[in-house]
């Protein structure tokens, strides 16, 4: 198991639900031992945090902090001219026949959708599409995701010959460093969602891969929620949250090899 699988491990244990999950069983368990104080505290605490974090203002607030910081990095970014449009993973799940025999798109598939974009407005002659995928790197039938992409570009028009693949990596690290290894010191125009883009910059830099900010899929739109949602606690706003913080927490915390400084 390497680093970046224990990391999303331990992500998924210290945010929500699993985090609500985890404080009621220590609460229990202490309640069991006698400790009735302790483990009432422990539920509590543990429900109060998960209230908390599904108010979408709290989430929108986080966001608009990262999200912010791609805006400003778009407007510092000229339009042309760039030897390559890179988009990084996340924005399709590939294909896994029998269970689905199609690539499905995440809510992250903006990303596809601007390079297809980009590429007819002549930012670039070529698109790399990078990621790999779980399956496909243990022999599984999967496709990965630079497959998936590919082929989604081609329905979206792009010629075939103009797609570049980079299927061998895991997460935005290795992304950001194998694509460093195919373009040299090129300029490419880095396509990836508004929330990511921050830390994908500063991995970027880490692997000096000479970038350009092409943030797309935002997320911070209060505006378009009914008023009444904006005060009661929400899926989509625990949802906001938790994406935000773990893009917060791989931007101060990360410090493994590649990550930034």
């Amino acid at each position: 198991m390497n680093s970046f699988v224990v990391v999303k491990y331990l992500t998924v244990l210290l945010m929500p639900p699993a985090s609500l999950a985890a404080g009621t069983i220590v609460g229990l368990i202490l309640l069991a031992v006698g400790w009735r104080r302790l483990g009432w505290a422990a539920i509590l605490t543990a429900a109060i945090v998960n209230s908390v974090m599904a108010w979408p203002p709290l989430g929108d607030a986080l966001l608009r902090y990262v999200e912010d910081q791609a805006r400003i990095a778009e407007k510092a970014t000229p339009r042309c001219c760039y030897d390559a449009i890179v988009v990084l993973g996340g924005g399709i799940a590939p294909a896994i026949p029998p269970e689905r025999d199609f690539p499905s798109l995440t809510d992250s598939s903006d990303r596809i959708w601007t390079a297809a974009r980009l590429y007819r407005q002549g930012v670039a002659p070529k698109i790399i599409v990078s990621g790999g995928g779980f399956l496909a790197a243990n022999s599984g039938p999967a496709t990965t995701e630079a497959e998936a992409m590919r082929r989604f570009l081609v329905e979206l028009g792009v010629p075939d010959a103009a797609i570049v693949s980079e299927g061998n990596s895991d997460n935005t690290i290795e992304n950001i460093r194998n694509v460093r290894a195919m373009v040299q010191d090129k300029p490419v125009a880095l396509v990836t969602s508004g929330y990511h883009m921050p830390r994908a910059l500063r991995i970027a830099q880490a692997a000096k891969l000479n970038v350009a900010a092409f943030p797309t899929n935002f997320h911070a739109l209060r505006s378009t929620r009914p008023p009444w949602e904006n005060w009661l606690p929400t899926l989509e706003g625990m949802g906001e949250t938790i994406l935000a913080l773990h893009e917060i927490a791989g931007i101060w915390l990360d410090r493994r090899e590649g990550a930034g400084p």
